[in-house]
């Protein structure tokens, strides 16, 4: 058998969005603390402490995010791993079907418009960031992620003159 599998881990940078929820997530506490206190007493520190250990066990997990992308011969599977201990499948698509890939700023993704797009990408301004444009459930869709050099040859194996790395 000539089964190529090939597995990538990118990190995902924290946004400014990231970091206003991190805060805002504090706000339910000083709130409960400080209007809750002369009208539910102590039982008002009882429940910002209960929203805490929830927030720290529910919240702040989503805000440290790393993307795999695992190959298997035409196959790319996109998942999320969350505080590096909880992984969520996110997509799995056929590469062979799709349109083009591209990097994300080409000029060849121009006459494409479509109607959805999933983010998997580390969020880094210099990172090599490719858009796959693949239908969807009848959707046009892009879907952009970060892969490496080996993983680009892998899937130029695949795709020939679909893939293109400017």
């Amino acid at each position: 058998m000539n089964d190529t599998y090939y597995e990538q881990l990118v990190t995902c940078k924290p946004t400014g969005k990231t970091a206003l929820l991190r805060v805002l997530s504090f706000l339910p506490i000083l709130i409960l603390i400080l209007f809750g206190f002369p009208f539910l007493g102590l039982f008002a520190f009882m429940l910002a402490a209960l929203y805490g250990v929830l927030a720290y066990y529910f919240i702040f997990p989503r805000f440290n995010v790393e993307y795999e992308y695992d190959l298997l011969n035409h196959e790319l599977d996109i998942a999320a791993i969350y505080s590096k201990a909880n992984r969520k499948d996110k997509l799995s698509i056929d590469i062979q079907h799709a349109e083009i890939i591209a990097p994300k700023n080409s000029h060849r993704l121009d006459s494409y418009h479509t109607t959805k797009r999933y983010d998997f990408s580390s969020g880094n301004a210099n990172a090599n960031t490719y858009a796959i444009i693949i239908t969807l459930n009848q959707t046009l869709c892009t879907v952009l992620f970060d892969p490496d050099d080996e993983m680009l040859r892998h899937m130029k194996g695949w795709m020939g003159m679909k893939l293109f790395q400017d």
